[in-house]
């Protein structure tokens, strides 16, 4: 894929371009002017072509100052999105322990779990028998409808990128619909 799909994309690459140029003619310059002396003939020599030069780096470079201001104002406005994302996440795994009636003790599991932690593991963290926290495992996916770790997993993968859960008229959380 090409970085210069628009001009979104193509402007800073445009931007470097002509101050790569107008760099390379400056140098190119002072280089002919160390080995050959002065020249007031020529293009080269001429002083309207090193004002160009440095009107078009002094224009390059202020373009340069506004994209890069662009980019950091993007950056930081998708930084607060990721944020408010994490935010949303925590409320949505709140909402479905709570309406699937989790007790403190299952919301702590089930978020352990879903962060990948092995029951092992779970029991160490929570300082209780690997028994209570299969249990509890158990609870959980009966509550929640779910077979498993991973359909718990994917109850909230498919909500984050298909939508909310779709109600089976059994009461049963389903998966939303998938798009095509």
């Amino acid at each position: 894929m090409s970085p210069f799909n628009n001009w979104k994309t193509a402007w800073p690459w445009l931007l470097i371009g002509l101050q790569s140029i107008c760099v390379l003619v400056l140098v190119f310059e002072e280089f002919s002017d160390l080995l050959w002396g002065e020249q007031t003939t020529g293009l080269i020599g001429n002083d309207v072509l090193e004002n160009l030069v440095i009107v078009v780096l002094v224009v390059s470079l202020i373009g340069s100052a506004f994209e890069v201001r662009r980019v950091m104002t993007r950056q930081k406005r998708l930084e607060q999105q990721v944020k408010a994302a994490s935010g949303e996440f925590a409320n949505l795994l709140e909402e479905h322990f709570d309406s699937w009636g989790l007790t403190p003790s299952e919301g702590d599991v089930a978020l352990l779990a879903l962060k990948g932690f092995s029951i092992a593991e779970m029991a160490s963290v929570r300082k209780t028998a690997e028994g209570t926290v299969k249990a509890q495992c158990n609870a959980i996916y009966r509550k929640a409808g779910v077979t498993g770790r991973t359909q718990l997993l994917s109850l909230f993968i498919d909500e984050l990128l298909y939508g909310a859960l779709v109600e089976q008229t059994d009461g049963q959380p389903a998966r939303a619909a998938v798009p095509t």
